[in-house]
């Protein structure tokens, strides 16, 4: 029988840091492949968050920092109290905002603009399994969003949670092309309807 080897130790070489999770997506998929190859899973992909408090110029910096375009707003339990993306801070609400209330730019915080928690509404996973890439792009394009969100149960806490997000930017570096969605002021309930309506036209 062979005896165990013990492995050598070794002194840290300067200053390191820790790898990070990182989703490696397909390279390229079509409109026929299952909807699961374009989702970014949390489980495989960290969730990055902000403060309500924090102001939208932060969130915007570290959307630019993380290579991302949505944030979770979070509070100090770590729970999803709203969510900003990218569009929200670029677009209108700001200026609409500031003009309301008399407001610098700079006194402008992410709970301001964001989308409030109630207002916030997910697919859940198991239509998504039976999804094809063009049923997520197709429903994203008929309720004029950019991003959606998935839900499915955590079987570590009991309670439902974000399980991925479906990304239009994501989508088309993996088709290989620019999806235009139009922005529409539409509910995640609506993306749901369009969801439902296309499942069972392609992967099942």
């Amino acid at each position: 029988m062979t005896q165990p080897a013990t492995l050598p130790l070794y002194g840290l070489p300067g200053p390191v840091g820790c790898f990070e999770p990182r989703q490696e997506f397909s390279a390229q998929v079509s409109e026929s492949s299952p909807a699961i190859l374009v989702m970014t899973d949390l489980r495989q992909q960290v969730a990055f968050t902000i403060e309500p408090n924090a102001s939208i110029d932060r969130a915007l910096q570290r959307m630019k920092t993380v290579g991302v375009r949505l944030l979770f707003v979070v509070n100090p339990d770590n729970d999803i109290v709203g969510l900003i993306t990218s569009t929200d801070i670029l677009g209108e609400k700001p200026m609409r905002f500031r003009q309301e209330l008399q407001l610098r730019h700079d006194e402008i915080m992410v709970r301001d603009i964001m989308t409030p928690h109630d207002r916030l509404e997910a697919l859940q996973m198991a239509d998504v399994m039976r999804a094809t890439v063009d049923d997520i792009v197709a429903t994203l394009r008929a309720v004029g969003r950019r991003h959606a969100l998935v839900l499915d149960a955590d079987p570590l806490s009991g309670r439902s949670a974000i399980r991925g997000i479906f990304s239009v930017s994501q989508i088309g570096k993996q088709l290989g092309y620019v999806i235009e969605t139009p922005e529409i002021a539409n509910t995640f309930a609506q993306v749901e309807m369009a969801l439902n309506n296309q499942v069972g036209t392609g992967f099942v």
